[in-house]
């Protein structure tokens, strides 16, 4: 993943750390998704829809919290893994 810049290089560690961590930032995420070139557009309420790599995913973006709980956190790591991302 050379061409991501180092941020995103590190969320992209931090989404696949073991044990699943609870303090990466939604927004760092959606910053790290446009990077791997992933089409994201809104849906109803707080949905948001991603496709990337002929992969498609809808979210939830966490509120009132900024920071994305475990069990998202963990379905961000399978969709990014369905969709032919690896660390």
């Amino acid at each position: 993943m050379d061409y991501l810049s180092k941020k995103n290089q590190k969320i992209l560690s931090l989404i696949f750390e073991d044990p699943i961590r609870s303090d990466v930032l939604w927004k760092d995420i959606e910053s790290l998704l446009i990077a791997l070139g992933a089409e994201i557009s809104q849906g109803r309420g707080s949905r948001v829809r991603i496709y990337l790599n002929k992969t498609r995913a809808v979210f939830h973006r966490p509120h009132p919290k900024k920071e994305t709980d475990k069990g998202a956190l963990k379905s961000m790591r399978r969709f990014l893994t369905e969709a032919g991302v690896k660390l």
